[in-house]
């Protein structure tokens, strides 16, 4: 069901004169490439500031609770009694909700300690495993198991820092790093097992702009060498962190702007590919984000410009350079998110300000499209836009269908929903890029075999059956796995895209059916174990995924 958000003509003319040059609003705006929105919920009762999809289709989805009441009841007259929230003692709404996404239905969960603003990653066992946030929240672990029923359980004083802000990684060994945090210049493991200590890491101190930081929830990425690249403020460093030492110091983004938060910006691994090649290489995109000192004009009521560049770095490279995009439109806040088949969605955010509380101006409604493949100056494509503002504290995460689940914007200290320019959203949508176009129905493949939810080892021959209704191009056809991710604050963790198997080496085997030979990734590097969606793309159309577990 598509929406349209009518606004009055003054604010349009308002909003036009007051905001111009950077963008225009939907009513000026230019052609865009294409994709469909589609409004799911009208509300969900509390704003999506963190999301996670877990194997078995459900989205857990949580805000923060040192608001007060949110618009949501916990069920059977449950209450949540917390002597030191900063703003309800005793609360009986929810702060978390479980959204189902093949029935489009949710259901409270329950939190018992301030989740604002933290992080988590899924470990190996389908389990999420959520770290930190405010207050009395910041020192928690919180544990989600994907079964029915299931609700959040706490373990108090789980973490050594008090980690607001940061960001975390699955680990080749099966391990969490939860790194940095406001004012937390380390780094820990979780669980704690061998290495139970905090750990240093200067890079993040280097980092830090007095009384502004411009490095919180520092982009973090793991490299097919093992070691982790980590991108702060406007630098990046490749890190060793098993035994504490910076591997390489990288060259500084051209233009010296910072792209971490407030001045948030977004970065996403690029799809990994020839995985069976003796040399590997990696490649980082670095987009959006506020021109030095905008956080400080934000505050006293001037909105800068948001960015308009992109950096991309190959980060196996001997003598590493960043060469620099620009982008359709600017952005501030803006999210990541890889498709399956390896194109890059840019979407929600800003055109003026920065993060944090009122900060923001001039909503960019207008998702982009980011070919990797395609010739410098021919990568990115204007896709039709949302009537809906997606502000500070919004979300956007990949589905196993192929569409992005997006929902939150809420750049207020409560729940606002009159009298402010961007009221606080409740509401859940879908965008579906071109690719789902029912133009492209005979392209898509079907997949026939493993079945979801299959086992897999590493470095195994995987023959994956899959059926199309026309004809079929054996060159355009690639086997794609995808990390779902941990996504908060416009950095999407442990998201990470693998080609692993097409090309030549599809067969016919029945009428419109076909195998094609793909061979899963050789190392933990290269793939932490865990939970993947595994996707057939044919000429750029994906498949619905399946659920595979790497062990």
């Amino acid at each position: 069901m598509s929406i349209t958000r009518v606004w009055p003509l003054e604010f349009l003319i308002f909003f036009h004169l007051l905001f111009a040059p950077w963008l225009l609003p939907p009513l000026f705006a230019a052609a865009a490439g294409g994709g469909q929105w589609q409004l799911l919920q009208r509300s969900i009762g509390v704003s999506a500031m963190h999301m996670q999809l877990l194997h078995n289709d459900v989205v857990v989805i949580f805000d923060r609770t040192d608001f007060g009441k949110s618009n949501l009841s916990l069920p059977d007259g449950k209450c949540r009694n917390d002597p030191h929230d900063t703003a309800l003692k005793i609360d009986c709404t929810a702060h978390s909700v479980e959204y189902n996404v093949v029935s489009n239905s949710f259901r409270p969960l329950m939190v018992q300690t301030d989740v604002w603003c933290s992080s988590g990653s899924v470990m190996p066992d389908g389990r999420l495993i959520q770290t930190g946030g405010f207050n009395d929240g910041e020192r928690r672990i919180r544990i989600f198991n994907p079964c029915s029923g299931c609700d959040w359980q706490e373990v108090e004083n789980g973490l050594l820092g008090r980690r607001w802000y940061a960001t975390n990684h699955i680990l080749p060994n099966g391990l969490q790093i939860v790194i940095g945090g406001r004012k937390q210049f380390n780094y820990e493991f979780y669980p704690k097992i061998g290495a139970p200590n905090l750990y240093n890491l200067p890079f993040l101190a280097q980092t830090n702009d007095a009384n502004i930081e411009n490095n919180l929830y520092p982009f973090v990425h793991l490299n097919v060498d093992g070691n982790l690249f980590i991108f702060a403020n406007n630098r990046a460093i490749l890190f060793d962190y098993a035994h504490g030492k910076v591997v390489k110091t990288y060259p500084a983004m051209p233009g010296g702007d910072p792209r971490n938060y407030p001045s948030t910006g977004s970065s996403v691994l690029l799809p990994l590919k020839n995985l069976q090649a003796p040399v590997k290489e990696a490649e980082v995109l670095v987009c959006g984000g506020a021109p030095r000192g905008s956080y400080i004009q934000a505050t006293k009521g001037n909105f800068v410009g948001a960015l308009t560049t992109c950096g991309r770095i190959k980060i196996t490279d001997p003598a590493p350079q960043w060469v620099m995009e620009t982008m359709p439109k600017p952005r501030v806040m803006g999210d990541m998110t890889l498709l399956p088949n390896g194109d890059v969605l840019i979407i929600n955010g800003a055109a003026a300000g920065t993060a944090g509380w009122e900060n923001g101006r001039a909503p960019v409604f207008n998702p982009v499209l980011y070919r990797p493949d395609n010739p410098t100056g021919n990568r990115f494509e204007l896709q039709n836009p949302s009537s809906i503002p997606r502000m500070y504290h919004s979300t956007a995460i990949l589905l196993r269908d192929g569409r992005v689940l997006v929902g939150g914007s809420n750049p207020h200290i409560t729940y606002a929903f009159t009298g402010v320019l961007f009221p606080t959203e409740l509401s859940l949508e879908a965008f579906s890029p071109p690719y789902l176009d029912a133009e492209y129905d005979n392209l898509r493949p079907t997949i026939v075999s493993p079945a979801s939810q299959t086992r897999l080892g590493y470095g195994t021959k995987l023959l994956v059956r899959f059926s199309v209704a026309g004809a079929v191009s054996a060159s355009r056809v690639t086997v794609t796995m995808v990390a779902p991710s941990f996504t908060t604050h416009s950095f999407s963790m442990n998201q990470r895209l693998l080609a692993i198997g097409g090309g030549g080496t599809v067969t016919a085997v029945g009428r419109s059916t076909y195998e094609v030979v793909a061979v899963t990734p050789g190392t933990r590097a290269l793939a932490p174990a865990g939970y993947y969606l595994l996707f057939v793309v044919h000429q750029d159309v994906p498949s619905q995924g399946i659920w595979i577990q790497m062990q």
